[in-house]
């Protein structure tokens, strides 16, 4: 009864010549998003317990709002609305991701076509090239789950490892081959001067250093890099759904990455679910939803990704096993809000400017 007199109310104001367009106010228009921020889990629930990396979002930005997400994993969205700042927890693996951001960028409550996506997220760290509690803007997302693999103890003598490119028959195969299902999907290069931007305004930020830290990078003495106090870095990221480590696979994460990037990249850290960042949102592009240029990939180092010398990688994963015992844990979710929220809030206070432009 209530929808039948809103219609003839409706009808009678359109009558009169005063008529504002109420059927297409009766569905209220998208929020137009600046900023969306993506982590990829919670260690429980998004207020005052242990964090992960959505925690600090939500107290300190703070995303105060909450909207549904049916479908994600996590159940829920965060939003500022000053700010105009979307908050997600995506999940943690590719597939999560994929399925997290392509859900967003289907929601006809969000208009997402000139929003800035900013992965904030925790990573295992190469001990040649940082150290824990470090933090690192990424350059290129290169795909390490996609390859074909022989196992270690059956490869040719003179292969570095067991891994070839799909299609390919040897480790280092050039030219590099088509891939017919995955066609662009091994290697994203983020807008270069939007990365350099986030890294300027960030580079001068003092990352939080403890006593824990410290006694960790200590037993890292063959490794200069690592032993340095944390820092904001340039570092490029390979994401593969298998939580790998050891000297051998960080050799082979070093190779893959200058591979698929002709020698431009270097591993710095790795994740799982970045390539899944790239590749969904690659796509919705081509629908007009979003725009490609707006990724930015910071990854803070909660571990170091091979163990120090003497320890075998066994060892190392019986004591890292899981999130709660990371060495680094509480020091890289600290960095990751602490990189990654002046770049967030500068976007998204200084709209005029960014809107149309990106750095």
């Amino acid at each position: 009864m209530r929808r039948f007199c809103s219609v003839m109310l409706a009808g009678v104001i359109a009558g009169l010549g005063v008529g504002i367009g109420v059927k297409a106010h009766a569905q209220a228009a998208p929020l137009e998003v600046r900023v969306v921020v993506v982590t990829t889990f919670e260690l429980g629930q998004d207020r005052g317990d242990m964090p992960g990396e959505f925690q600090h979002w939500v107290e300190r930005y703070p995303l105060e709002q909450s909207f549904p997400a049916p479908g994600t994993e996590h159940g829920v969205l965060r939003y500022n609305a000053q700010d105009h700042v979307l908050g997600l927890v995506s999940g943690e693996g590719p597939s999560h991701m994929a399925a997290a951001i392509t859900a967003l960028a289907l929601d006809p409550r969000f208009d997402l076509r000139h929003a800035y996506f900013i992965l904030a997220g925790i990573a295992g760290v190469n001990p040649y090239k940082a150290s824990l509690g470090s933090a690192a803007w990424a350059r290129y997302v290169v795909n390490g789950g996609a390859a074909h693999l022989i196992d270690s103890r059956e490869i040719p003598a003179d292969w570095p490892d067991g891994f070839t490119p799909l299609q390919g028959h040897v480790p280092d195969e050039y030219p590099r081959p088509p891939l017919h299902s995955i066609a662009g999907d091994m290697a994203y290069q983020l807008r270069p001067s939007l990365v350099q931007w986030a890294y300027e305004r960030t580079k001068a930020i003092t990352l939080p250093d403890n006593a824990a830290l410290q006694a960790h990078r200590h037993a890292y003495q063959d490794f200069p890099e690592a032993l340095k106090p944390p820092h904001v870095m340039i570092g490029d990221t390979i994401s593969s759904e298998t939580y790998w480590l050891g000297a051998r696979m960080n050799r082979w994460a070093e190779r893959w990455v200058s591979y698929w990037t002709d020698h431009q990249g270097e591993m710095v850290t790795t994740a799982e679910e970045d390539i899944a960042l790239c590749q969904a949102l690659a796509l919705q592009a081509k629908a007009g939803r979003v725009d490609a240029q707006r990724i930015l990939i910071l990854r803070t180092a909660s571990n170091f990704d091979m163990p120090p010398t003497a320890i075998t990688p066994a060892t190392m994963l019986a004591n890292a096993a899981h999130e709660e015992n990371l060495p680094g844990l509480h020091a890289a979710t600290d960095a990751a809000y602490r990189v990654a929220s002046p770049i967030v809030r500068h976007l998204a206070t200084d709209w005029a400017r960014y809107k149309e432009h990106v750095p």
